[in-house]
């Protein structure tokens, strides 16, 4: 595995755990933008060295492809000057020299392809870094809409839940039961308690109401003939009616009292 797919491995380790450690992802993004930022920091560290060496090397081979012209020239003198020996043994350094500055070389155009490699790399890493920062804002939005829904959602759930209306309801029915108990006992209480002889007479009063408009309908209907204008009393007459009257209407007055006593009785008893 290369370098940067070391890397992209230790980032996306790292991510992973990130992601299940955060609950936030407002502070786990944040968090990401700094641990790419970090890992950046090294690669840059890490192409540097690649540039330093690939620099080494560039100096290695031109300091040997230096040595081997010397020894060249060492050659060309010792010719000049007829010693043969020593122009052999000066060609002999010289092809050493010329094998480490093309061993040097190679190594120097590997190193050049790898840091232009890295570099290109490098540029790649930093955009998606850049990229990354660009849609973190965004991404927060979306989650911050995404919490939003979600708690109105809940505020609509429980808005469908008819506990509370059906509570309400329950409680608007035993009010309206109270209410009817209360004036029922009001009722039952002026009835045994109250002015019964004036409860009786209002009675009577309703019933003989409604007998004279049963007797206008019918008159008004036809059905029976219309009443004769009742003849004159005589003062006799009249008297004795009044006195009919004022027994009647104590005799109904002493059972109303009798009435009222047994029933007070019964209370007691």
């Amino acid at each position: 595995m290369g370098f940067f797919g070391r890397l992209a491995t230790l980032i996306k380790s790292n991510l992973n755990d990130l992601i299940s450690k955060s609950e936030d992802p407002a502070k786990m993004l944040n968090q990401i933008i700094l641990d790419m930022n970090a890992q950046l920091v090294e690669v840059k560290k890490q192409v540097a060295v690649a540039i330093a060496d690939q620099k080494r090397l560039e100096r290695q081979w031109q300091g040997e492809k230096a040595v081997t012209d010397e020894w060249h020239k060492k050659a060309m003198l010792a010719v000049r000057a007829g010693d043969d020996e020593l122009a052999k043994e000066a060609l002999m350094r010289k092809k050493e020299h010329e094998q480490l500055a093309a061993g040097y070389e190679d190594q120097f155009k590997k190193q050049s392809q790898a840091v232009n490699q890295v570099k290109l790399a490098l540029q790649a890493l930093n955009n998606k870094i850049g990229e990354a920062k660009r849609k973190k804002d965004l991404l927060i939005a979306r989650d911050n809409r995404a919490k939003a829904m979600e708690e109105i959602q809940k505020a609509m759930g429980k808005l469908s839940d008819t506990s509370a209306f059906d509570a309400f309801s329950r409680m608007e029915q035993k009010i309206e039961q109270r209410e009817a108990e209360v004036e029922a006992q009001g009722e039952l209480s002026e009835e045994y308690s109250g002015d019964i002889l004036k409860n009786k007479f209002a009675r009577l009063e309703m019933t003989a109401g409604a007998d004279a408009d049963l007797e206008a309908l019918k008159r008004e209907m036809g059905v029976t003939p219309p009443a004769a204008a009742p003849a004159a009393k005589t003062r006799v007459e009249e008297s004795k009616a009044e006195e009919e009257m004022s027994e009647a209407e104590m005799a109904e007055l002493e059972a109303a009292l009798d009435d009222l006593k047994k029933r007070e009785e019964m209370t007691k008893g």
